[in-house]
């Protein structure tokens, strides 16, 4: 029986290298059985508008770009009661493409297309930030503006190297922020640089950090990362270090988990989720809504064999 699959891609996401893909793509998607619209975004939050207007009259969406584009896609999923929700492929493109490592989707576009159509629907919890949806991380202070001030011309030139040489601009003015955080289990205040509520296991191109290895996309919890301001480049390194050691806490920074978080600050604090501008509100609401997604992974997932 033939099923009806929106697929949806960013052409200028990455280097657009999609372009070179698609007719191998749609012949695929064809012989899969599917009755396919396709639909190139035009503009910034076309994917979510699509979606939102279109989203529930399909069996399958499929979208290709980075982890913009796919929060787009999520975030005019969730317009939609649960129940009428499809399940949602992913063939990455962008320049870091975090939570398409976090789902363990493969780097080829032919590879990761066909998981779109014969992988397994995996359930997958999503952070509702105040009135609006992210999918694995939303951060404020140092760095966290980076992917959306980068011009999209020198990420498609440099990659991943952009972001890098972007932030090492800024490492001799590092913002610090007055913060009260509370979170299920406790509340702190006091100065921070950088705070990252996480859903995922690979974030700004890190993966091999004790914490992020044990994140669960599914257990009704997110994980914070919150950093204090260190004074010099010896510090900002000894962060990282700890980091990769696995250190759950220490002098510069501490690790919690929590269905819930709440931001105070005297100033507006600018945010960013899943690597888009996010707003800039002095009081921030972040709650964990569980199992809110069915994304299409690959069989041999290791989040499948746990």
């Amino acid at each position: 029986m033939t099923k009806k699959m929106l697929f949806i891609f960013n052409p200028h996401s990455g280097k657009g290298q999609i372009k070179n893909h698609l007719l191998d793509i749609l012949d695929k998607f064809a012989k899969a059985e599917y009755d396919i619209t396709v639909r190139p975004t035009q503009e910034r939050l076309d994917a979510y508008n699509y979606i939102k207007n279109n989203g529930d009259k399909f069996d399958r969406i499929v979208v290709s770009g980075g982890d913009g584009t796919l929060n787009e896609a999520v975030k005019g999923l969730m317009e939609f009661d649960a129940d009428k929700r499809p399940c949602l492929g992913y063939i990455p493109t962008g320049t870091t493409n975090d939570f398409a490592s976090t789902l363990e989707l493969p780097k080829s576009i032919a590879k990761s297309s066909d998981i779109a159509i014969n992988g397994v629907p995996f359930k997958c919890d999503i952070g509702k930030f105040n009135s609006t949806t992210f999918n694995y991380v939303a951060a404020f202070g140092a760095f966290t503006d980076v992917p959306y001030d980068t011009p999209q011309e020198t990420k498609n030139i440099l990659g991943h190297t952009a972001y890098v040489l972007e932030g090492m601009k800024r490492l001799s003015s590092l913002p610090s922020y007055h913060v009260k955080i509370k979170y299920d289990n406790g509340e702190f205040e006091g100065d921070i640089f950088l705070c990252m509520i996480l859903n995922a296991t690979s974030v700004a191109g890190l993966h091999k950090t004790k914490q992020l290895k044990n994140v669960d996309l599914n257990d009704g919890l997110f994980e914070m990362l919150v950093f204090k301001r260190p004074t010099n480049l010896i510090e900002f390194q000894n962060i990282l270090i700890n980091l990769m050691r696995g250190e759950n806490s220490g002098d510069e920074y501490w690790f919690v988990k929590s269905s819930y978080f709440e931001f105070e600050c005297d100033e507006n604090i600018k945010w960013t989720l899943d690597g888009e501008y996010g707003g800039n509100p002095k009081h921030t609401v972040i709650n964990v809504m569980p199992s809110a997604m069915t994304f299409i992974i690959d069989k041999t997932h290791n989040m499948l064999k746990e």
